[in-house]
């Protein structure tokens, strides 16, 4: 089973059309599902992310060979190309690093405000939480897709929708191999 974990509608509204899911309620989380793929929308921040990750396992038992993903959109730098898919490796939250897995060279910082100035080179706001609910899966992954240069107030909901959908091939491509 392929679990991922969306903090926005429009990113998870994504894989529900592409994959035309089934929407259910799981506590008091939205979940879309499929024969071998569920998306969860967290909302915004790292709580709600932790309390998302935590109902998927709590409902669901995931076997060992199960994945989980958070996916969505971030801010970056604008040497990042608008829609440039990236794989996370660590995160920085409250000024400590945390290594996600040290192959991979991307590092965002996870804050508790939308960052509108370049403080930083990637950023988000759910990944530190998605980090901590998953330290006992075998199989995670953070992907963010660059949405915007700093600059929150140009994101729009199909935007982002898009962003994710021209995505989606590459990311599942990758857990299959």
């Amino acid at each position: 089973m392929l679990y991922i974990v969306t903090a926005l509608k429009p990113e998870a509204q994504a894989f529900v059309d592409k994959y035309r899911l089934s929407k259910t309620k799981c506590d008091n989380f939205t979940l879309f599902s499929g024969e071998n793929l569920k998306v969860i929308v967290s909302g915004i921040g790292i709580e709600n992310t932790k309390n998302a990750v935590r109902t998927l396992i709590e409902k669901f038992a995931p076997a060992n060979n199960d994945t989980f993903i958070n996916i969505g959109i971030c801010g970056a730098d604008k040497r990042y190309k608008i829609g440039e898919l990236l794989e996370i490796g660590s995160i920085v939250y409250k000024e400590k690093k945390y290594m996600f897995d040290e192959n991979i060279s991307h590092t965002i910082t996870c804050k508790e405000i939308e960052v509108s100035e370049n403080i930083c080179d990637i950023a988000d706001m759910e990944s530190f939480g998605f980090y901590t609910a998953t330290k006992e899966i075998k199989n995670r992954y953070i992907y963010k897709v660059v949405s915007d240069h700093f600059e929150p107030n140009r994101v729009t909901k199909e935007g982002t929708k898009k962003l994710i959908f021209d995505i989606i091939d590459k990311i599942i491509k990758e857990e299959k191999a």
